[in-house]
């Protein structure tokens, strides 16, 4: 099992989930760690991208790839505010990082624990070791209180 400092990991990912929202965006954020330390960071930037692929996952994947100068982030693990999509299960695949943290489900678009199952199709070419509930309430108030906004302003 995780030890307490994973916690103090998805806090990092809370800030940019936090400073997504500021910008408007799908209150998500992640971080990449590696030899446990943090070298990346990233929050949704779809709208200010104008981009549907610039998810948080997308995002910090790409940065720590370019940071580490390889397509393979085996010495990785992803901590993620909201549990990933399809597309975001699959770049974690491809990218071989070792082990997912994330924080809240998300029954109706989520992908490891709901909806696709993607980890457990046998497309998938890589598993990684999945850990779920880190900072769980905090990132489903965050989302909750988010979309109760945006149904209030239309």
């Amino acid at each position: 099992m995780p030890d307490l400092k994973q916690k103090s990991f998805m806090a990092y990912a809370m800030e940019e989930a936090y400073a997504a929202q500021k910008r408007d965006e799908v209150p998500v954020g992640a971080v990449i760690t590696h030899k446990n330390r943090i070298i990346a960071r990233a929050g949704n930037e779809i709208i200010a991208r104008k981009d549907p692929t610039a998810h948080a996952e997308i995002l910090v994947i790409r940065k720590a790839a370019s940071l580490l100068k390889t397509e393979r982030l085996i010495d990785c693990d992803l901590y993620v505010t909201l549990e990933p999509c399809t597309m975001c299960a699959g770049a974690i695949s491809f990218a071989r990082i070792r082990r997912l943290y994330y924080g809240t489900s998300d029954e109706k678009a989520g992908a490891v624990d709901n909806g696709a199952y993607f980890f457990k199709s046998a497309s998938c070419h890589h598993v990684p070791e999945v850990y779920s509930g880190f900072c769980e309430q905090e990132a489903g108030h965050l989302l909750k209180e988010f979309f109760a906004k945006k149904r209030r302003q239309n």
